[in-house]
């Protein structure tokens, strides 16, 4: 099985949604895990109400990039601008791939979360299926 970790900052929104999403629709030849470079301590209750849209349960919670230094990633994935400006070399296994996406939380519009969750859903599995 490959493994993906999704970089953000806070690792409250996008990259646990981006977690959620490849473990629901690609468990079967990836695992994914999520991290921030300045985590929130929590996710952000309307990217699981956008989960729970598409019948995604998420039970994530908001973790520290360096609790996942020295572990082997077949790939490493920045969805924000920041984080990857903060984790420029990804130290341990990995290719590492960027891909900014808007923060939702900015506007905390319900749907601002829906479109974040769309444009993530339709990027990173076809990414990650051109990667198998």
């Amino acid at each position: 099985m490959k493994r993906v970790l999704f970089l953000c900052t806070g690792n409250s929104c996008r990259s646990q949604m981006a977690e959620a999403i490849v473990n629901a629709r690609m468990g079967a030849e990836w695992q994914a895990v999520s991290a921030g470079t300045k985590p929130a301590g929590y996710i952000h209750p309307k990217a699981l109400a956008a989960l729970a849209e598409i019948g995604i349960q998420h039970e994530g919670q908001s973790k520290l990039a360096d609790d996942f230094k020295g572990a082997d990633f077949d790939l490493v994935v920045t969805v924000c601008d920041s984080a990857a400006e903060e984790c420029p070399v990804w130290l341990g296994k990995g290719k590492k791939v960027h891909h900014s996406f808007p923060d939702p939380a900015l506007t905390d519009d319900l749907n601002d979360f829906r479109a974040v969750r769309d444009d993530i859903e339709k990027v990173m599995l076809t990414l990650l299926k051109e990667s198998v």
